[in-house]
């Protein structure tokens, strides 16, 4: 696998941790939505609903972070372990 295809297949990842994130917060955006015009706005229940809407969205986000990381370093390990193995090899007589 060539680097640019490696750098592909790292976009792949993290445009789809991003994407799905982005679908559970407008899922949850729209659970707190309905559940406010059933309860009302200001009522604990109301309240109950942001908590629990931000805390998942928190959790999204998180998540989302640890895969852009840990695609990275996956991506950093290949590209340092392919130069490794298939770099030019410096010849000692010319040093």
């Amino acid at each position: 696998m060539s680097e640019r295809n490696s750098t592909k297949e790292d976009n792949i990842v993290k445009k789809t941790s991003k994407t799905a994130s982005d679908l559970v917060n407008k899922s949850a955006d729209t659970a707190n939505d309905i559940v406010k015009s059933v309860s009302g706005e200001g009522g604990l229940v109301g309240k109950a609903a942001d908590a629990s809407t931000d805390f998942v969205k928190n959790v999204s986000k998180t998540g989302n972070k640890v895969v852009g990381k840990s695609v990275d370093t996956a991506s950093n390990v290949f590209k340092g372990a392919t130069k490794k193995v298939f770099g030019k090899k410096k010849d000692k007589d010319k040093e």
